[in-house]
């Protein structure tokens, strides 16, 4: 319930807090946290891929929304990034992570500042997660739900 709330309410509520007075100011720029988990149905992190879905889903829409006003929105959609998520997650030896060099929340971070100062819509980051996100677009998403799922399975 704690990630529902600060995935889903708490930003939309900074949001709706926030974007009034960018507004006004005829100037702004919002930069959400998504996840590659944002393009797809992800079995074993279920609820955590549908938060993050929902934050594409409402930045995109915001975006739109704020044509013309001076107020860009960008989704930052990182793949898997070494944060100690996966940890937590207790996914470390699943086959999306294992053995992988991963990119740094720091490098992470500067490419998704560096979109949000270009006004792009959204960054996905890594190179296997930009083909995913790209592909998920032409796929049932039953597919991409498989694919997810075989992602997270451990090999260890």
């Amino acid at each position: 319930m704690d990630m529902l709330r600060v995935n889903m309410l708490t930003l939309t509520e900074l949001t709706r807090r926030c974007l009034p007075g960018m507004v006004e100011r005829g100037w702004g720029r919002v930069l959400n946290l998504g996840s590659i988990g944002s393009f797809s149905p992800a079995p074993m992190t279920a609820a955590y891929a549908a938060t993050k879905a929902f934050v594409l889903s409402l930045s995109l829409a915001l975006r739109d929304e704020l044509k013309g006003t001076g107020v860009t929105v960008t989704a930052l959609c990182p793949g898997p990034t070494e944060t100690g998520f996966q940890a937590r997650a207790e996914m470390a030896d699943s086959a999306l992570i294992a053995g992988k060099r991963l990119p740094t929340a720091v490098a992470v971070a500067d490419a998704g500042y560096e979109a949000m100062k270009r006004g792009k819509p959204y960054l996905v980051t890594g190179a296997s997660s930009r083909v995913f996100a790209f592909g998920s677009r032409f796929m049932p998403r039953t597919a991409t739900s498989r694919i997810s799922g075989q992602a997270q399975r451990r090999i260890g």
